[in-house]
């Protein structure tokens, strides 16, 4: 199993999601920014270094909101949803094909990874922005 990790990042009632590139592995559909841990890396660790490489962001990782497992075809993932809020920088198109910041009614408009589809559900039903 795969232990993956991500950021629900808030703003202003809104929450950002990240557009995979179109060359990877589900390519073109949405998620939460993050990746993979990495061997002999803690969690937030690995959140932190996602969202520098990927993003240009400096993150402060909160709480966990939700995990999540789910076997796709080739992978078998163990997503951790973390609680996070950006402390330095503004998000850059590093690694993602787009960035959006959207709210909880929104979701139904955009194609997300299976994996978020749990997650998604909770969003609708409990997220709200302090």
């Amino acid at each position: 199993m795969t232990e993956v990790v991500a950021a629900l990042i808030g703003k202003e009632n809104k929450f950002m999601i990240c557009q995979r590139p179109e060359h990877k592995t589900r390519g073109l559909l949405w998620e939460f920014p993050g990746g993979k841990v990495e061997k002999g890396e803690m969690m937030r660790q690995a959140l932190s270094r996602e969202c520098m490489e990927e993003l240009g962001i400096e993150i402060e990782t909160g709480s966990i909101f939700i995990e999540v497992v789910h076997a796709y075809p080739d992978i078998t993932v163990h997503l951790t949803l973390f609680n996070a809020q950006i402390i330095s920088g503004e998000p850059q198109l590093l690694e993602h094909n787009d960035i959006r910041w959207i709210t909880p009614e929104e979701i139904s408009e955009y194609e997300f990874c299976q994996a978020d589809e749990e997650i998604l559900k909770k969003i609708k039903d409990e997220w709200k922005q302090a």
